[in-house]
């Protein structure tokens, strides 16, 4: 009997019926006579014990359509790697990963061996309803695959559809990253060449500030008059003595006025005491009328002195009525230091500039040497060398401002950023979910919080510390929106609030792909450790790489 034939019909020998073969692995069972155990090619069966419903291969190749080698089985439905390419696992155990189902109208799938006629129909894989062939206690299944394959068909056009606008978005987000990282670099190369160039201006006012120093200490400094010494000094008196008489001028202005003060009072209590009712029997009018009695009869010497006030007016009069001249002493002649330093006035000017500042150097040498005394050293600096040394500090904190932007923009571009830089472009957006009691939120490499409804403020639940990948193993449910198989980049915020009588709080997001970014689950592990599952289009290539898996692994 040709072994298709075999394959496909009842036998007298067991009474029993396969299903059809993967085509994976349908050249295995293509002897006419003999079958050769897939992994284990140095055994060798008669076709009759195909199917017999026991298990004679060590991979349990002899009975793909039976549940005699079960036991080889995995305990878990096989994996979609699995579903697309069983020889991946003929290096395992066994040689098939399950009992496969045709399901002609949808997509063929694998169902563990032990699900093989054991009276339920598993629709949810076997829609032909093939694995339940031996009818066992009266099932059968019927062939439902037209209609789920309709269905999946359906929503798989409109999975395709929102992986096609998130990869879209995400192919945005990528732009945007890649943008701002070119800023970022732009930046760096604009602060470099900045950088240099406050450097060298930096080290040119140093110079000329030293330069400015130097020859202040080699000035004559002279006062605000004109001449020698003495007519310094003069000029200095001047002004003293103008602001001595403008204070006495005050001051006596002050006395005057407080002389006509007392006497106004003392009118006032003198017409008190004569216009009293003395019969009127108050105490605290008789000790005022006491008091003032005493006060009069003191002897309070004379009014004023009049030959004081005479010597403040003469004190008071201009200095051309006193008959001082100030400007005799202002106009003396020079002493002959003062010519020699005023002598090249009389060079030309070129040779007066050499001059003056062959002077100043020596001058500047003498001074550094101990030979002469620096001028009004007890004095504060000269408004050149103040200007000179703002200029420097002015500079110097645009360069140290400048350093300090560039060291944080050289930190950024070393920065984790996830696949592709992505969640540059995220950064410090923030999503919320009302979930119950509370408000979450998270911020994309920022922070997670909590907030009450019932009132008071935010519960930081970590801070973002860095992006791990985590593998997850989960169904996706009806909407889509789960976290499914594979590996998922995950962002770990710690060190938020702490907990009371516990740790400080800290979250984990673990991202799938999503149209849209939206927290869809929040669960506290333990206490204060939480985990929230998000969906965001920033990590849709991956999904979207892992997409030709079966649909009900799909996460859009």
């Amino acid at each position: 009997m040709p072994i298709s034939q075999f394959l496909t019909a009842p036998f007298k020998y067991h009474k029993l019926q396969t299903n059809p073969l993967p085509p994976t692995v349908a050249k295995f069972y293509k002897s006419p006579s003999t079958f050769t155990c897939i992994s284990n090619p140095s055994l060798t069966l008669p076709l009759t014990h195909l199917n017999d419903d026991y298990c004679d291969c060590p991979d349990g190749s002899d009975e793909p359509g039976t549940a005699a080698c079960a036991h080889l089985s995995p305990l878990s439905p096989p994996s979609p790697a699995q579903h697309q390419n069983p020889a991946a696992r003929f290096n395992e155990t066994l040689a098939l990963p399950g009992f496969y189902c045709k399901n002609k109208g949808h997509i063929p799938l694998y169902i563990p061996f032990s699900n093989v006629n054991d009276g339920i129909c598993d629709y949810e894989v076997c829609c032909d309803g093939s694995d339940e062939w031996a009818g066992v206690g009266g099932v059968k299944c019927e062939d439902r695959c037209a209609k789920i394959g309709k269905e999946w068909r359906k929503q798989d056009e409109e999975r395709k559809k929102s992986l096609g606008a998130a990869n879209k978005r995400r192919r945005e987000l990528m732009e945007v990253a890649g943008r701002l990282r070119r800023e970022v670099e732009d930046r760096i190369k604009t602060l470099g060449a900045q950088i240099q160039g406050q450097e060298v201006k930096v080290a040119s006012l140093e110079t000329e500030l030293a330069g400015v120093e130097r020859s202040e200490r080699g000035r004559v400094v002279k006062g605000p008059g004109k001449g020698g010494k003495v007519a310094v000094l003069a000029s200095l008196a001047k002004g003293r003595v103008g602001e001595l008489a403008e204070s006495l001028g005050r001051v006596r202005g002050e006395r005057e006025a407080a002389r006509e003060r007392v006497r106004e009072l003392e009118q006032i209590l003198a017409t008190f005491k004569e216009e009293r009712n003395p019969n009127f029997n108050d105490e605290g009018v008789k000790r005022a009328v006491k008091a003032w009695e005493d006060y009069a009869a003191r002897d309070k010497g004379p009014d004023s002195d009049p030959a004081l006030d005479r010597d403040l007016d003469e004190i008071l009069k201009s200095d051309a009525e006193n008959g001082l001249n100030w400007e005799d002493f202002e106009t003396t002649e020079e002493s002959d230091v003062e010519v020699l330093y005023k002598f090249e006035e009389y060079l030309p000017k070129p040779v007066r500039d050499w001059v003056d500042q062959k002077l100043r150097d020596l001058r500047v040498t003498l001074i550094e040497n101990g030979v002469l005394a620096a001028p009004h050293s007890d004095a504060g600096e000269s408004k050149a060398v103040q200007d000179a040394r703002q200029q420097l500090e002015s500079a110097k904190k645009d360069l140290e401002n400048d350093r300090k932007e560039l060291t944080s923009h050289q930190e950024d571009l070393q920065k984790e950023y996830g696949p592709d830089n992505i969640f540059r472009a995220l950064k410090d957006q923030c999503i919320d979910k009302d979930s119950g009691e509370y408000t979450y939120s998270f911020c994309w490499l920022g922070q997670t919080t909590q907030k009450s409804k019932k009132g008071g403020g935010h519960t930081n639940m970590g801070n973002f510390v860095r992006i791990e990948k985590v593998t997850v193993d989960e169904d996706v449910p009806p909407d889509g929106k789960g976290l499914g198989s594979g590996e998922r980049y995950s962002l770990v915020y710690e060190n938020g609030q702490h907990c009371w009588n516990g740790p400080n709080r800290s979250t984990r997001l673990i991202l799938a792909c999503a149209e849209k970014d939206e927290i869809w689950k929040i669960v506290e592990q333990e206490k204060c450790v939480y985990r929230m599952e998000v969906g965001t289009p920033a990590v849709c290539e991956s999904a979207a790489a892992s997409s030709k898996a079966p649909a009900a692994k799909d996460e859009l």
